[in-house]
């Protein structure tokens, strides 16, 4: 399969690096984004492309991409979706249309600017295949940070992937990780995950973190919180096995108070002040069997998604790079 991909791959003109960006509903940052992103690609001095992927958006998105490859075209590929299929599906698409023999992913609000680019390029030039990208002094509410970090820090000794800022996208990615990726069974997971776990010699930078562009740029707690869960259930049963042990070792102690309660109805007589204590146990042993109901419904999610081998999105159109006639003046 990935010989088929690589195949496919194969442009008439070789391209050094891609840039993959995941678009939705972006209006607002987009031409901030242009201004910006090209500068830096053109002063890498090789060959590129932009690639951005329109996530069935319902603003002025789609028009402003398509209006910048006009201006661009011989730099811009536009990947238009048929429906909304999500940031990671958006990213597989980019990563399905590029040709580059690096590609770096890239979020359209400049939370994470593209002038941090050449760096993350110059790690890849020292031997990493896949270079992440750490937020410092992130511009986010106190609370947010901290419960950011103590998530991270529990999926990162549950699982053993040390990935200090699984929620940004600035990062760099050798073809073949790339490859890799777009051949995975798993591939509707998350893709810095997935990479991560293809990588040989992976490593992280830190990098600016700026105020979205976009004015609902900033990303809910809840989403991060979402990320962690899934990708500690995608990359480890660790969660599973101590849920059992917890099971386990509850039954065990439910049994022994059971006897216990009727070693002293035999002794004492029917006692009603326990009345209230069992109604406590009882709700805190309600509660531990529906968190492991939540807990197995995340693994089988995850298996019914896999089984059911559906696309994760549909392209409807797609522009791609062409030579220009005439370079735009700057």
């Amino acid at each position: 399969m990935l010989d088929a991909l690589n195949e496919k791959k194969a442009p008439p003109t070789e391209t050094a690096l891609s840039v993959v960006v995941p678009v939705f509903d972006q209006e607002s940052a987009l031409t901030a984004l242009f201004d910006r992103l090209y500068p830096v690609l053109d002063g890498l001095g090789e060959p590129y492309e932009a690639v951005f992927v329109d996530d069935r958006s319902q603003d002025r998105s789609a028009t402003l991409l398509r209006q910048q490859h006009k201006l661009r075209p011989d730099t811009t590929r536009v990947v238009y979706l048929r429906g909304h299929a999500g940031r990671d599906a958006a990213l597989m698409a980019g990563f399905a249309a590029c040709v580059g023999r690096r590609v770096v992913t890239l979020d359209p609000d400049l939370q994470c600017p593209p002038e941090e680019i050449p760096r993350l390029l110059k790690e890849m030039e020292r031997g990493h295949d896949t270079v992440g990208a750490v937020r410092r002094q992130r511009q986010d509410t106190k609370w947010h940070g901290v419960a950011s970090r103590a998530a991270n820090g529990l999926r990162e000794r549950i699982t053993g992937m040390r990935m200090a800022d699984p929620g940004c996208m600035l990062r760099a990615y050798d073809r073949e990780i790339v490859d890799a990726v777009l051949a995975s069974s798993g591939a509707h997971g998350s893709i810095p995950a997935l990479a991560y776990g293809y990588a040989a010699n992976p490593t992280e930078i830190l990098v600016e973190h700026e105020a979205g562009a976009a004015p609902d740029s900033s990303v809910p707690l809840y989403q991060l919180v979402q990320l962690d869960i899934d990708l500690t259930t995608r990359l480890s049963q660790v969660p599973l096995r101590v849920f059992s042990l917890l099971a386990l070792g509850i039954s065990i102690a439910s049994c022994a108070f059971a006897v216990w309660l009727a070693l002293r109805w035999l002794i004492f007589g029917a006692e009603g002040e326990g009345f209230f204590g069992l109604f406590g146990l009882l709700f805190f042993l309600v509660g531990i069997i529906l968190f492991g109901v939540g807990l197995l419904g995340a693994y089988l999610g995850q298996v019914v998604e896999q089984a059911r081998g559906r696309p994760p999105y549909l392209v409807r159109e797609e522009l791609t790079p062409r030579p220009a006639s005439r370079r735009p003046k700057a």
